[in-house]
């Protein structure tokens, strides 16, 4: 007893151990296979998907799972919380499989996140829901009396839709002893009832007969069905029809028109008269088939009622009757083959899909699954998918019917930012038919462009003495990536001009590209600023790209002539600008030079001299450009001894700034003369017996300061004649040190850098001679150099041009060179006033 219980526990374990090993190789073949029994309420548990697939439910409910139905009706739900398969709506199979043994609905869990399909098979069991039926509820038969003992009559079978144990089991007739039934098995193991007459007819002792055919099923408990049936009693017609032939078979195409005769059947009956007379029906026969088929009575001919559907049904069979008014028959077997015709274009369902997609995904990226049917057969149901060659896209096979849509390569949203990708499904029918699916893909912006200045680089004029504040540029850069990426800013590179920070002379706006001046520029401080802008996205790294900008200050006439000789008067000094001409002087002797400077350049830098006033106007002219004030004329007798000419200096801008020059020319033929001139013209009047006084001391310093300049005059002969014995011979004059500075009366400096002459006196006034010099017909003095680069010294450049050094000159030749960068030195703070 003990080892018999062990044998069934070990037949129990070896069978839960191998129902547990097909459930693991199906899943891991990535398929499930259930059962659960027809007509379950709404809801009802069918597996544990998460369970048998080791899906996480965090997975399930995160990323989202779905269940995709095959047909179109959906079945089946999946709960995502946990993880079930549960009915999506009753279930019967009688409806789903009708005429099919074995009943299996099919469907695809997706898992969106991971981009996996999960096949799922459920099959539905049969439950003993129905009973069987009988087309005819009343058989009604007409037989002859002389019908023979033995014979039998076809009934009517019972239909019942369960399958198995619950499907149609036996016959059962009551009713009369005249009657038997007899079951027949047919070659498809279908139970057909005939009647069989048992005992001979008599019209005249029974005209009718009533019997009950019952049909009973194998389910617990069993269901029945009845039928009733009507026998007439004939009178004696002893031939039936008799068909051509025993099956009708007949091959249509599924796209054959309504109404078109598929074929027709022929029966003859020996009788004669009305015994003769066939009529044809259908008996074995759906409700279904009567609704596609009708057999014309009289005829025989089989039309058709509605189109075929080979996916709905491709074949049919009936059974049919010849039969004579007697009620004497033959029956016949009808099967209608029906031919696939590729009526069925691919369906093309968009399982999963993305909408959007970074370009920097790598190649191979899924992008959407497509799940791709054909409800027709054989070569007009295989099915090729495609896409377009223009777009970087390709399909892969993921599983049997399934497509990914996957990257080929990488994307670049500068130059396409959205894709509408085209699947096309086409089967292998004649013609062939295709669909196509459209996937909307948007590629998102990676920050992968740094800016890109408009222009290589930017240069702009800017007048001097601007508005603070004012515009001088924009610069303008753009950026290929899209939203924040593409966004610009601007700043200024670090920088330093005339040693203060670049930003405290422009600035640039961050939006705009705006290039604006802080301080107003002056041309004659700063002629050019060179700076860099720096155009920056506002992606993460930002990307930045540099751009050249070249300031160039424009000058402007905002600085009138500088008169450099003569000197403006000082307080209290009534020698400065005197000048000495011999009224021996031919016309055009030179007799001074107006020496003006203008601190602009340009055409705001040419001067022009003009003789704005004189008191003999006719004496005296001024050169045009050089400044030069000569003799118009000779002087005459009657000509007044002092004059005093107002010389304007003028430069060429717009509007043009002028300056004035006044000289005390003096007409007189020695210095004594000269002085006595200057002298009676300072002096007040006073009365005429302190003028012998006066003269005598006039004479007394006359002479002192004559015997001085001859003195003054002899030194700076010695020293000459010693700086021309230290200097090489061949050096001439001294480099770097013009003979044109001279130091005239009063301290008056005359002749700066273009005008010099040396005057001879002698005791005689009248040999007295003036040597003027070759270059002395410059028009303007040079402008002073730019403030960025400072002058050089005169000594430094005599030293350099000797090339020695300044200290090996001797200490005489020092002090002039002191002298001359003094001069210089206050020539050109005269020129920055």
């Amino acid at each position: 007893m003990c080892s018999a219980r062990e044998g069934r526990w070990g037949r129990r374990q070896r069978a839960l151990l191998c129902c547990v090993l097909v459930a693991a190789w199906e899943a891991a073949c990535g398929q499930l296979r259930y059962s659960v029994p027809e007509e379950l309420p709404k809801g009802s548990f069918v597996g544990d998907v998460a369970k048998d697939l080791a899906l996480q439910l965090a997975v399930l409910r995160d990323r989202g799972a779905r269940i995709l139905d095959r047909g179109r009706t959906r079945y089946f739900a999946l709960h995502a919380n946990s993880g079930h398969l549960v009915t999506a709506e009753r279930l019967d199979r009688e409806q789903l499989c009708r005429l099919m043994e074995q009943c299996v609905l099919r469907c695809a869990v997706i898992v969106d996140g991971e981009m996996k399909v999960y096949e799922i098979e459920v099959e539905i069991t049969d439950i003993n829901d129905n009973a069987p039926s009988f087309v005819e509820a009343e058989k009604k038969l007409r037989m002859s009396e002389m019908t023979p003992p033995g014979s039998r009559f076809p009934l009517s079978k019972a239909h019942d839709p369960d399958v198995g144990v619950n499907s149609l089991k036996s016959y059962e007739l009551s009713g009369d002893e005249h009657f038997s039934l007899s079951v027949q098995a047919g070659a498809d193991g279908e139970k057909r009832p005939e009647l069989v007459l048992a005992k001979a007819l008599d019209r005249e002792k029974a005209a009718f007969h009533e019997l009950v055919l019952r049909a009973s099923d194998g389910g617990e408990p069993a269901r029945t069905g009845t039928a009733r049936i009507r026998v007439s009693v004939l009178d004696a017609n002893d031939n039936a029809p008799v068909f051509s032939q025993a099956v009708y078979a007949v091959r249509v195409p599924e796209d054959v028109p309504v109404g078109s005769t598929l074929l027709t059947l022929t029966a003859t009956d020996a009788d004669e008269g009305i015994n003769g007379d066939v009529k044809y029906s259908m008996t074995k026969v759906t409700a279904e088939k009567k609704d596609i088929f009708y057999l014309n009575p009289e005829t025989g001919s089989i039309r058709l009622l509605r189109s075929l559907d080979f996916e709905e049904g491709n074949s049919y069979e009936m059974e049919v009757q010849a039969h004579d008014p007697g009620e004497l028959f033959d029956p016949a077997t009808v099967s209608i083959s029906v031919t696939d015709v590729n009526d069925n274009a691919p369906e093309l369902i968009v399982t999963s899909a993305l909408s959007e997609i970074s370009e920097d995904a790598p190649s191979g990226t899924v992008v959407a699954l497509l799940h791709v049917q054909d409800r027709d057969s054989g070569a007009n149901g295989e099915v090729q998918c495609s896409v377009v060659e223009s777009v970087p896209f390709r399909l892969e096979r993921a599983l049997d019917n399934y497509y990914s849509v996957v990257t080929a390569r990488e994307l670049d949203r500068e130059d396409v930012s959205e894709y509408n990708v085209t699947v096309w499904a086409s089967d292998g029918g004649s013609p062939s038919l295709r669909s196509s699916a459209v996937l909307a893909l948007r590629v998102l912006d990676v920050n992968d462009n740094a800016p890109v200045f408009a222009e290589a680089r930017y240069s702009a004029r800017l007048p001097e003495n601007n508005a603070e504040g004012a515009l001088v540029l924009t610069v303008r850069a753009w950026d290929a990536d899209w939203g924040q990426n593409a966004r610009v800013r601007y700043r200024l590179a670090e920088g330093r001009v005339r040693g203060a920070p670049l930003s405290s002379y422009v600035s640039v706006q961050a939006e705009t590209g705006a290039l604006y001046a802080l301080r107003s520029f002056d041309y004659e401080e700063v002629r050019e600023v060179g700076l860099w802008v720096r155009a920056e996205d506002g992606g993460a790294p930002a990307l930045s790209s540099n751009v050249s900008v070249r300031l160039l200050i424009v000058d402007e006439n905002d600085n009138a002539p500088q008169v450099l000789y003569p000197p403006a008067a000082a307080a209290g000094a009534g020698w400065t600008g005197v000048e000495l001409a011999p009224r021996s002087a031919e016309p055009g002797a030179l007799v001074a030079k107006v020496v003006a400077v203008d601190a602009d350049a340009g055409q705001n830098a040419w001067l022009s001299y003009e003789l704005a006033k004189a008191t003999e106007p006719g004496l005296f002219r001024v050169g045009l450009h050089s400044g030069e004030v000569r003799t118009a004329r000779s002087p005459l007798a009657r000509d007044a001894p002092r004059h005093s000419l107002v010389v304007v200096v003028k430069d060429q801008g717009r509007p043009a700034l002028s300056a004035t020059a006044t000289l005390t020319v003096v007409l007189a033929e020695s210095v004594a003369e000269l002085l006595s001139e200057l002298g009676s013209a300072a002096a007040p009047a006073e009365p005429t017996g302190s003028l012998t006084r006066w003269l005598v001391l006039a004479v007394a310093a006359v002479s002192c300061l004559f015997l001085a300049f001859l003195l003054l005059l002899l030194a700076l002969r010695l020293r000459r004649w010693r700086r021309s014995q230290l200097l090489p011979p061949a050096s001439g004059a001294l480099r770097g040190v013009p003979a044109s500075h001279f130091v005239g009366i009063d301290g008056v400096r005359a002749f700066l850098h273009s005008y010099s002459h040396e005057v001879s006196l002698t005791a005689d006034s009248r040999k007295s001679q003036r040597r003027w010099a070759a270059d002395s017909c410059c028009n303007t003095l040079p402008a002073r150099p730019p403030p960025d680069k400072a002058a050089p010294l005169l000594g430094e450049d005599a030293a350099g041009a000797r090339g020695a050094p300044p200290d090996a000159l001797p200490n005489e030749f020092d002090l002039l060179l002191e002298e001359e960068e003094e001069l210089q030195k206050e020539a050109y703070r005269l020129c920055a006033v």
